[in-house]
């Protein structure tokens, strides 16, 4: 299984590109619907893949947490999507996932995994409302594959705060400052998990920051471009009516590398700020943000270090 990764370094390239390759995962064939859904993940998130081994059990875990597992010294918590997202199978998982998001490292049981799908992130769309409502906000794209298959990718994120392994209490925003209003400041951010936004909106209201909420690449480039054409209309510059962008990497339609550049490109935002925040925390993605222009990259779900660098950056000083 561990082909599935082996080339994860040269997948790099696709950063910047619009494009991104998804491990395929199905929770297997739901006895109440008879339905066997297909999920994908990033690669880029995935460390292995194995067989499930040994699990340590212990009391008082969050729901759908199965246990922990003893991984090269490391304890790794253990998730079962299939309890999780309540799919009621006639085979348990066979598989886990061991994944990294923003250097956490947990694993996920999965009844089986599949092929790797290159997959153009304009041809990856936003849900409908429907699909949202039935999985209660748990994918955050869906797209169809060749064989006319649909493949929803999973927000990880929401896995992981509803399940108590990424920590989204009022704590977390406990000494962040406010900011300096002498000139009033507007951030527009964008991003596609409910929880990531959830937590911007709350370090921006710390902060008493104005903000301008953009669930994807394609929807922010949209109203820069609106906020763009009224500041031609009034004779102003764009920075009159939004400081900064703050932007996932990771979006259905248009991800972070693109808008970015976007962006950089377009003569009406010079002088406009761009933060990316993510939890693609690896040094080449890092790097990659810098080349299509980005003014500084912040891993997600660090309210503090988030709000630091939105104030050095605001102010000046980065």
């Amino acid at each position: 299984m561990t082909n599935f990764i082996q080339s994860v370094d040269e997948r790099t390239q696709l950063a910047g590109t619009n494009r991104l390759e998804v491990l395929l995962f199905s929770l297997g064939k739901d006895t109440e619907t008879g339905r066997d859904e297909v999920f994908g993940i990033n690669v880029f998130k995935v460390r292995e893949v194995m067989h499930v081994p040994e699990i340590t059990h212990a009391p008082n875990m969050p729901d759908s947490v199965e246990g922990m597992v003893s991984l090269r010294g490391s304890m790794v918590p253990v998730i079962n999507l299939q309890t999780f997202c309540s799919v009621k199978a006639d085979e348990g998982p066979k598989i886990l996932m061991v994944t990294e998001y923003n250097k956490n490292v947990q694993g996920f049981l999965v009844h089986s995994v599949d092929n790797i799908e290159r997959l153009d992130w304009d041809n990856v769309k936003a849900p409908p409302a429907m699909l949202v409502s039935r999985l209660g906000g748990l994918v955050t794209a869906v797209s169809e594959l060749d064989n006319k298959k649909l493949v929803m990718i999973m927000d990880v994120e929401k896995v992981l705060a509803d399940t108590a392994i990424l920590l989204n209490e009022e704590t977390l925003y406990d000494g962040i400052e406010k900011h300096d209003k002498r000139d009033h400041v507007t951030i527009l951010y964008a991003d596609d998990s409910v929880v990531a936004r959830d937590q911007i909106a709350k370090t921006l209201d710390h902060m008493g920051i104005d903000s301008i909420m953009t669930k994807n690449g394609k929807e922010a480039w949209e109203r820069l471009k609106q906020i763009a054409d009224k500041a031609d209309t009034e004779g102003r510059p764009v920075t009159d009516y939004i400081n900064l962008i703050l932007t996932d990497v990771e979006m259905p339609e248009m991800d972070g590398y693109v808008l970015t550049r976007k962006i950089k490109a377009d003569q009406r935002f010079n002088g406009l700020k761009v933060v990316m925040h993510s939890s693609l925390t690896a040094e080449a993605n890092q790097a990659l943000g810098k080349g299509v222009g980005a003014d500084a990259y912040v891993p997600k779900f660090q309210p503090i270090e988030l709000s630091a660098t939105l104030d050095k950056i605001i102010n000046g000083d980065e």
